[in-house]
């Protein structure tokens, strides 16, 4: 699997300052595209924003963005700007390297926090679009790696049907260009992924990215017990990856890996079968991998990911169905607080359970 990481991040601001550096003595003082902002703000804005996600990593800040920033001195250039580009981009890296995977720090966007590759999925993106800003208003032409740009996708816009070419797509996503068929992207996001914490466990969802590795044998970039996903974990990220390229994909109603708090180990899956539909029901499912059944782990991370869902406003009703000789099965959706309903017909081969808010 292609993680999200140091080496795209050094890729993201090498191309940057390749294109910007032969034209640091043009006037930087005109509008960058369709910002506000100069393209000389701009350029000292993907410097801010470098070093600030290197610093949320590195001091590990889980309230609040850490109070500190850059400022340049007076008579720098725009050279030296890029400089400074080049710097923060480094730290960046670096930072993303020796983060271990586990670690979160603050994030607005939009669940408040964010791991070591969705601070180097932003940090990325922050460099292509405002470069691409700068190059509009420059007249420049720039055009980043495809592959940079579908990891930037496939990370932290889980929410945007892939198009006709991932930087095409970037660009309508937000709101710097067209795609045929489609509105403008007015008020974009990012989403970096949902973690949801439980007892022992934390319920991390999955990401386009990690799914499609997910679907076809690899791990997603989790270090699983066993050395392996159950086989129920990968057909549900192949729901995950078709919702994704329908777009009709919600990570909050996505899939989630169970990850233990002790050591760092993936132990399942759960999650969703899609968003809830128009009466508020939403159906869940989960598997274990065998080495970890029997330890409350299903009913644990089951009860958290219930509680979070039925507190939503969208949301009234949780159902599943298991097999009628899936005793552990109907054991954990029973502990979760899911009650049967009544099945008069002996023949049918399912029972279903229902939680409701």
């Amino acid at each position: 699997m292609r993680t999200m990481g140091g080496d795209q991040v050094e890729e993201a601001v090498a191309g940057a300052v390749a294109l910007l550096r032969p034209v640091t003595g043009e006037d930087w003082g005109v509008r960058a595209g369709r910002l506000e902002w100069t393209c000389r703000r701009t350029a000292e804005h993907i410097a801010s924003e470098l070093i600030g996600y290197a610093g949320q990593l590195a001091g590990r800040a889980t309230e609040a963005y850490l109070p500190f920033g850059i400022a340049l001195a007076d008579g720098t250039g725009n050279d030296d700007v890029l400089d400074v580009v080049e710097a923060a981009g480094a730290l960046l890296a670096a930072a993303v390297r020796t983060t271990p995977r586990e670690v979160r720090a603050y994030h607005p966007a939009p669940f408040r926090s964010a791991g070591r590759e969705g601070f180097a999925a932003m940090g990325v993106t922050e460099a292509l679009l405002h470069t691409h800003d700068i190059a509009v208003g420059l007249g420049l032409a720039y055009t980043p790696p495809e592959r940079l740009c579908e990891d930037v996708l496939t990370h932290i816009f889980p929410q945007v049907r892939p198009g006709p070419g991932h930087w095409r797509t970037l660009l309508w996503a937000t709101g710097r260009g067209d795609l045929p068929g489609r509105p403008s992207a007015d008020g974009w996001r990012w989403h970096n992924n949902l973690v949801i914490r439980a007892e022992r466990l934390t319920l991390q969802g999955v990401t386009p990215a990690a799914a499609a590795d997910l679907h076809t044998g690899g791990t997603g970039g989790f270090d699983w017990l066993g050395g392996a996903p159950y086989e129920g974990t990968q057909f549900a990220a192949g729901m995950l990856l078709k919702a994704y390229e329908t777009g009709v994909h919600r990570p909050e109603f996505g899939m989630f890996a169970l990850v233990r708090e002790e050591d760092g180990r993936a132990v399942g899956g759960m999650g969703f079968h899609g968003a809830p539909d128009e009466e508020g029901r939403a159906e869940v499912g989960y598997d274990l991998v065998e080495e970890a059944r029997g330890n409350g782990y299903a009913t644990e991370a089951l009860r958290a990911l219930s509680d979070r869902a039925l507190a939503r406003d969208d949301v009234r009703t949780l159902f599943a169905t298991v097999d009628r000789d899936n005793l552990p099965s109907q054991g954990v959706l029973s502990r979760a607080g899911f009650h049967r309903l009544a099945e008069e017909d002996d023949e049918v081969r399912q029972y279903a359970y229902e939680r409701h808010r």
